[in-house]
């Protein structure tokens, strides 16, 4: 059976991702914060899909518990087949009035942490073969801050990476959904219906989980689900920055 290795696996994209993921057969190992989320999770699939499922316990911005999941990656007697880069967390956008150790902590999870990941993955799938998919946002192509920074980031390095690396047998995607139906805006203090967001703007879960596995499948640099964000992104590069950086500041992405 294939093995793959997803971080912010307790909960939202990360815990879609290890549902269609045992659907599929996969061997999983589940990497965040919280055992015990992780480990009601694995008992969950181990019993409803007879997969392997591993709990990882680490938090990504501490360097210590990164070099345990590096350790993971690269131990070439349990190979990793496919990485999810998919933890993450948002911070209140005006930059100059948050703690600085935060923004810090906010760059190590978002753009250090998956960089040292995908080293390790690379150096044990060159030649073997292996997908790494890196959830990134649609607010990677428009001004936001430094999420918008880090998301940005994912996508540039993903779209080299793809090319460069699809003659080792290695492909590397950028999911980049806009707003999704998770606890991720709930963890900002920021309850259902209270984002700031229209309705029209939603996408479900599921729907981006299948569409971020299918363009892996089909080694696609990047992928942005659903019809609405493409013509967001397509608006976004015909438009002057100073709007859409306006537009941007409702909500998170």
């Amino acid at each position: 059976m294939p093995t793959a290795l997803i971080t912010g696996a307790s909960a939202g994209l990360g815990a879609e991702f290890a549902h269609q993921l045992a659907d599929r057969g996969a061997d999983l190992v589940l990497v965040a914060r919280s055992r015990d989320a992780l480990d009601a999770l694995a008992a969950e699939l181990a019993e409803r899909r007879g997969v392997a499922v591993e709990v990882l316990v680490a938090d990504l911005a501490v360097e210590d518990d990164v070099a345990r999941v590096v350790a993971r990656i690269s131990d070439a007697a349990r190979p990793i087949d496919l990485l999810v880069n998919n933890a993450g967390f948002g911070l209140p956008l005006r930059f100059a009035d948050n703690e600085i150790d935060d923004e810090v902590r906010h760059l190590r999870v978002h753009v250090e942490a998956p960089m040292r990941l995908m080293h390790a993955a690379l150096g044990v799938m060159r030649g073997r073969g292996g997908r790494i998919i890196n959830v990134a946002s649609v607010a990677g192509f428009i001004s936001r801050s430094t999420y918008s920074a880090c998301k940005a980031w994912l996508i540039g390095f993903s779209r080299w990476a793809n090319t460069e690396y699809a003659p080792d047998g290695v492909t590397v995607t950028a999911l980049c959904p806009g707003f999704v139906h998770t606890t991720f805006h709930a963890r900002m203090g920021l309850a259902s219906g209270q984002e700031g967001v229209p309705r029209i703007l939603w996408l479900d879960a599921p729907y981006v989980v299948r569409a971020g596995l299918r363009a892996a499948g089909r080694g696609r640099a990047v992928t942005i689900p659903s019809l609405r964000y493409k013509a967001v992104v397509a608006l976004s590069r015909l438009v002057p920055r100073s709007l859409t950086a306006g537009v941007a500041r409702r909500g998170r992405m």
